[in-house]
């Protein structure tokens, strides 16, 4: 099980970077709203993990 936590946190991480690095290259429009793009991703990736670490959460509950 701790396998399962290490590759979730690795993921998470991996998304994380990747998305930063994409994010720095860009045509101009994108450079322009570069915080408003930030924030929307920020706020997807936190959305993303609550839910992955809910549904985490029920399937320990209920599977262990």
């Amino acid at each position: 099980m701790n396998v399962l936590y290490a590759l979730v946190i690795i993921i998470v991480i991996i998304s994380i970077v990747a998305t930063l690095l994409i994010a720095g290259k860009g045509d101009e429009d994108y450079s322009k709203s570069t915080k408003r793009n930030t924030t929307n991703l920020t706020m997807i990736y936190v959305v993303i993990i609550t839910i992955s670490l809910i549904a985490l959460g029920i399937y320990i509950k209920l599977f262990t």
